[in-house]
């Protein structure tokens, strides 16, 4: 296992940090951990030097904590630092920060959570927790041995990252970065705005949800077939993260034994400044690919936001792209009916024109909501 630098504290990670959110399962319900051979995955990674555990209150239907715990009992709490994060939406009064947090101790079976995150950091979650006095709680929970380090994960746009950012004297953070979403909420310039002040990053979802890894269209495949250097689809991904000096360590939700040997192996070839020039354009060059199987030019400038039907035009767009650039039929279905809310979805659409008007690309916004809503809705079954 390689190890890598966090930020200001005097530890170090090891490059690959073990996430509990995509545990295998007994049968298609989330809450069914198949705990035998979960158990043997983290003490697997564990045993072959992975020294950070990432899950969370939410993650397998709120059972994954509890798993966690059960988990790491026979010696293996005192091999890793423990991760875990409080449930920002959850969280409506002062009173709600010791409540949720002793829960997590008592599911966790510890009595100090090592690094402790505000979950899913965003415009709306951010203020409410500030205003409520979350970072001298925070300073409170520490002084009393409850959590050891404070930071944040985060979904939305880079001048709330950098607000949040200078808002505290964050240990680390997390945030969504893979080599397809350089510019994607936080992207690579919060990466280097945060690691420029000695705070850590993680990275979360390098793979993009396993989408990197899912067999390439023809363009692509061709990029990678042609490299001087050979290497697997998700390989590459995660090597081109851990090139970076800002990356702190990255997590991957495993879901198989041969996730975690595969990502253990990619694991002990890393370094820092280990990709050529040459490599490097090629991810360039497979970005540029992806990016060309768009079939909506929409550039997230949000020009026709706020929408007056609250149809949330760019993320369906966005979701519709994705589904043409990755083929995951089942996962651009789940990102648009399971986890958009009703009122934001396409058919919610009235047809003003107030978009197609404001829209810098002159894109037909109208048409193309129908034909995303008619796609993203059909029966998949895979």
């Amino acid at each position: 296992m390689q190890y890598r630098t966090f930020g200001k504290l005097d530890w170090r990670p090891s490059a690959l940090g073990f996430g509990a959110m995509r545990l295998p399962t007994t049968d298609d319900n989330a809450s069914s951990i198949d705990e035998a051979e979960a158990t043997r995955m983290i003490r697997t990674a564990i045993d072959d030097g992975v020294n950070y555990v990432d899950t969370a209150w939410p993650y397998h239907k709120e059972q994954s904590e509890s798993f966690v715990g059960r988990c790491l009992q026979d010696g293996y709490r005192s091999k890793v630092k423990l991760a875990t994060k409080m449930p920002s939406w959850l969280i409506k009064e002062t009173s709600d920060f010791d409540k949720y947090l002793d829960l997590q101790l008592e599911r966790l079976q510890t009595d100090r959570i090592d690094f402790y995150l505000l979950h899913a950091l965003n415009k709306t979650y951010w203020p409410n927790l500030r205003d409520l006095g979350v970072l001298d709680w925070a300073e409170r929970a520490k002084a009393d041995g409850r959590i050891e380090y404070l930071g944040f994960s985060f979904h939305d746009d880079l001048s709330v990252f950098k607000e949040i950012i200078d808002a505290h004297d964050w240990t680390f953070c997390q945030i969504m970065y893979n080599y397809m979403d350089i510019e994607f909420q936080a992207g690579r310039e919060g990466l280097k705005y945060a690691a420029d002040r000695d705070i850590a990053v993680i990275v979360m979802e390098p793979l993009r949800g396993g989408r990197l890894t899912r067999p390439a269209p023809e363009s692509v495949a061709k990029l990678w077939n042609e490299a001087k250097t050979q290497r697997s689809q998700a390989d590459w991904a995660l090597q081109w993260l851990w090139d970076q000096p800002e990356v702190s360590l990255l997590l991957s939700g495993m879901s198989t034994m041969q996730h975690v040997e595969e990502n253990l192996a990619s694991a002990d070839r890393s370094a820092v400044g280990s990709l050529s020039l040459e490599d490097r354009a090629v991810v360039n060059k497979v970005r540029d690919a992806y990016r060309s199987l768009s079939v909506i030019p929409c550039t997230d400038c949000k020009y026709c936001m706020p929408c007056p039907s609250n149809v949330a035009i760019p993320r369906i767009f966005a979701t519709y792209n994705d589904l043409k650039m990755y083929g995951d039929r089942l996962g651009a279905h789940r990102s648009y009916t399971q986890f958009m809310n009703a009122e934001n979805r396409a058919d919610q659409c009235v047809e003003c024109g107030q978009c197609e008007e404001a829209c810098p690309q002159q894109i037909k916004i109208i048409d193309w909501l129908k034909k995303a809503h008619d796609v993203l809705t059909a029966d998949v079954t895979d």
